[in-house]
């Protein structure tokens, strides 16, 4: 991409969108349109369609999507299926229809099946059942995918799929009701460091900079029935902390981005019908062990407790790095120190919220 190319960052604000936007700066690109939802809903073809025919992007980084963890996916099945089929099929018939070089289109490694061998490769891709808790979101990841294909196989397009594995990092949602598991884990560890120190104003200044904190979460952490009323602090994680999971910093993924939309060659490494790589750091740990790392860096000393009532998920999802790391690219944040530089953000944020009050 040349650094004056028109370049679209569809979801500038979200975690991934924002690390794209940020990398690209870094780099010296000069030309990206961003637009907020209030001036560009995506779910509305017309829309979509007026902006690219004034537009005329050439590149286009598809980091748009509704996005949640357990609890949110089980609680909107119907608003992630529906929203990220609309977003996707309006972004990507458009990019075709107005000429658009090069299309990254931002998956999930949830695409794969629930009990896929590990570590996933990219050829596992519908070749069993995939996870109840997530499968409308998967199913529409995987449509997104199979339409980029079908537009290079007809049209001759350049629109590239890449799946990225659990995401965290700088401008995360750290929202209780729809944060993914370490977000919402940093948040849980933080809040019970504060009320062990029964700092209840910042417990109060949290919540306005973050979102409500839900009644069960409350009461664990010592606050049941108003500021300062509780016991001792508990963090209460879902499930038995034995899921192994893979974890890769915003930042490793914009790079990541970045080199396969300026990568060269991708046609002598794999035909564009069938393009599609996994974007990961190849390595896991339990969500147990992740709790043990967060609560270490937020300073955490007091008691967890796990409810095995509550859903696991997929065993174990590693994705299975060795085609991205061929072509030239592996990540380079290591867990914990990607750990210290969230929470850093983290209370960066609510420091800054604080001051403008």
């Amino acid at each position: 991409m040349k650094r004056s190319a028109r370049i679209y960052v569809a979801g500038h604000r979200g975690l991934v969108g924002d690390a794209i936007c940020r990398r690209l700066e870094s780099e010296g690109y000069t030309n990206i349109l961003r637009r907020t939802h209030r001036e560009l809903d995506l779910t509305r073809q017309e829309a979509v369609a007026a902006f690219f025919e004034k537009a005329r992007p050439e590149y286009v980084f598809l980091a748009a999507a509704k996005v949640g963890g357990i609890h949110a996916n089980n609680t909107f099945p119907a608003a992630f299926i529906y929203e990220n089929l609309a977003i996707q099929t309006h972004l990507i018939h458009a990019a075709h229809r107005w000429g658009v070089r090069r299309l990254l289109f931002l998956g999930s490694s949830c695409i794969y099946p629930k009990l896929a061998p590990q570590p996933m490769q990219e050829d596992h891709l519908l070749t069993g059942p995939l996870e109840p808790t997530n499968a409308p979101y998967a199913v529409a990841k995987i449509a997104g995918i199979e339409m980029c294909w079908a537009y290079n196989r007809q049209h001759g397009t350049a629109f590239l799929p890449v799946m990225p594995t659990n995401l965290y990092g700088t401008n995360d949602n750290f929202d209780l009701e729809t944060s993914h598991v370490l977000p919402a884990m940093i948040r849980k560890f933080h809040l019970a460091k504060c009320a062990m120190a029964r700092d209840w104003n910042v417990i109060e200044a949290d919540e306005a900079c973050y979102g409500p904190i839900p009644a069960d979460i409350r009461q664990a952490i010592g606050i049941p029935g108003g500021v300062g009323q509780g016991s001792d602090p508990v963090v209460r994680l879902w499930g038995t902390g034995s899921p192994k999971r893979e974890f890769l910093h915003v930042d490793d993924l914009a790079d990541a981005c970045l080199f396969v939309m300026n990568h060269e060659a991708l046609d002598s490494v794999m035909p564009a019908e069938s393009f599609l790589l996994n974007v990961g750091t190849g390595e896991d740990l339990t969500i147990r062990e992740l709790a043990e790392a967060i609560a270490a860096v937020v300073g955490f000393e007091g008691k967890v407790e796990w409810d095995a009532h509550k859903p696991d998920g997929t065993p174990r999802k590693l994705l299975d790095v060795s085609r991205l790391k061929a072509l030239g690219w592996q990540a380079g944040v290591r867990l914990e120190e990607g750990l210290k530089r969230t929470y850093k953000g983290y209370i960066q944020v609510l420091t800054n919220k604080q001051r403008n009050l």
